[in-house]
């Protein structure tokens, strides 16, 4: 074993080498030095503003779901690790992948019933971009091959997930000259509890209806968009998807990678509307936040379309697709995660992020504050100075992300009262000093 860095060498070593998410390089802010995670809390190599130890209000971007270091996760990983860590998917399977699978197929929305495992969120997403051109491809309707979406929306950091983002004001605007020209319909109004706005219903309809010979999918995060703003629509807005898809033959694809496992108070944000899609994505919580991994799923008609067609096969194979140590840590993750009163775990967050996030709505320069589920924002109606934010969350003893005009959080479905308080009120500290 090698001799460990010391927290100053190794932030030497970093700024170096390092290129860190939506950053340049070298970076500009200093990252604190994680050296274990237990539970809810990250342990700091050396104390930052007083703290040793950080309560995650972001579950390691939405994943670790059931915190950190858990036992069971812990267990289902030494014994895949015992048998195999990986091996090649193409011509070979294994159990791991196969319960994997069956168990998606078993929770997700019917008819949902045929699943490629994927290796990341945005590979999901090309994958299922690719399913739905080559469904149409392969029905004799090559010019259907362009996608609809609405405005304020984030699905991932790859070529076509990139050309469905918000092409104004989001993060991958420098390539809207160079990214497929997609069809994107108004923003949907705002608010999980509001009334259906007619009008934007029909602008919806219209737009499907105007472009149908041309669209291969409609593409939304249903309910929830994420990083493209934490915004929550009324679940009637995908309801109008699926029957305006289903009048003008366009394929109806939902990307639950953020939203999937409970989140928003149901198992995935579908169920709010009571509607499947064609195709559905999922990842993040998928295996508990401990490997990375995703999936695809789509319907029979889906599936035998393309088999049907000149190219009868699905040209995509990563090379760690179904790996066999991500996928015994997935079936393990979602059995865990159902064998517990999960929707009361997700209600009490709930509770606790509406009250601790209650007393933001009066703080100067705070726009909206909204919760569902486990899934607390606080809007500001400016950008967010993001080291002094930081700064206040971490005094608080607690890490945030905060990034645009939003401080939010998505806690550990495991966080305890006494620590959502504790979060919320790092929040509010970050949008007072941020």
């Amino acid at each position: 074993m090698p001799e460990p860095l010391s927290p100053a060498g190794l932030r030497a070593l970093d700024r170096a080498h390092v290129w860190h998410p939506y950053g340049p390089m070298p970076g500009r802010q200093e990252p604190l030095v994680v050296e274990s995670a237990s539970g809810v809390r990250l342990r700091l190599a050396e104390p930052a503003h007083g703290q040793h130890e950080l309560i995650d209000g972001m579950s390691s971007w939405w994943s670790a779901v059931h915190g950190y270091n858990h036992p069971v996760l812990n267990e289902a990983a030494r014994d895949q690790l015992g048998r195999m860590s990986h091996v090649m998917f193409g011509g070979l399977t294994h159990e791991p992948a196969v319960r994997l699978a069956a168990r998606l197929v078993e929770i997700t929305p019917e008819p949902l019933q045929h699943v490629f495992l994927a290796d990341s969120g945005s590979v999901s997403v090309e994958v299922a971009v690719k399913m739905c051109l080559q469904y149409w491809r392969s029905a004799g309707r090559p010019a259907k091959q362009r996608l609809l979406t609405w405005r304020g929306g984030y699905h991932g950091d790859t070529w076509q997930p990139m050309s469905v983002c918000d092409p104004e004001g989001g993060m991958h605007e420098l390539w809207s000259g160079a990214l497929p020209r997609q069809v994107f319909a108004d923003e949907p109004p705002s608010g999980f509890d509001a009334e259906p706005d007619d009008a934007y219903a029909t602008h919806l309809r219209e737009l499907i209806a105007h472009h149908a010979d041309e669209l291969a999918a409609v593409i939304v995060e249903p309910v929830v968009q994420g990083a493209g703003g934490m915004r929550f629509h009324s679940p009637a807005y995908l309801r109008v998807l699926r029957e305006a898809c289903d009048a003008h033959g366009v394929l109806l694809v939902f990307d639950e990678i953020a939203t999937g496992f409970g989140r928003t108070g149901k198992l995935f944000a579908a169920e709010h509307a009571g509607v499947s899609p064609d195709v559905m994505c999922v990842g993040k919580a998928l295996t508990g936040g401990y490997l990375t991994m995703a999936a695809t799923l789509c319907t029979t008609a889906v599936a035998d379309g393309i088999s049907r067609g000149e190219v009868p096969v699905l040209a995509h194979g990563p090379t760690f697709m179904g790996n066999p140590l991500a996928s015994a840590v997935a079936c393990a993750s979602i059995d865990l995660l159902l064998g517990q009163d999960w929707a009361q775990e997700i209600k009490r967050i709930e509770a606790g992020l509406r009250d601790g996030l209650a007393p933001a709505a009066e703080l100067p320069g705070v726009r909206d504050v909204r919760v569902l589920g486990a899934i607390g924002v606080v809007q500001l109606d400016h950008e967010v100075d993001m080291e002094s934010a930081t700064r206040a969350t971490v005094r608080e003893g607690v890490w945030l992300r905060p990034f645009r005009d939003l401080v939010y959080t998505m806690p550990p479905y495991v966080t305890g009262d006494e620590d959502v308080a504790r979060i919320c009120r790092a929040v509010c500290a970050a949008a007072r000093e941020g």
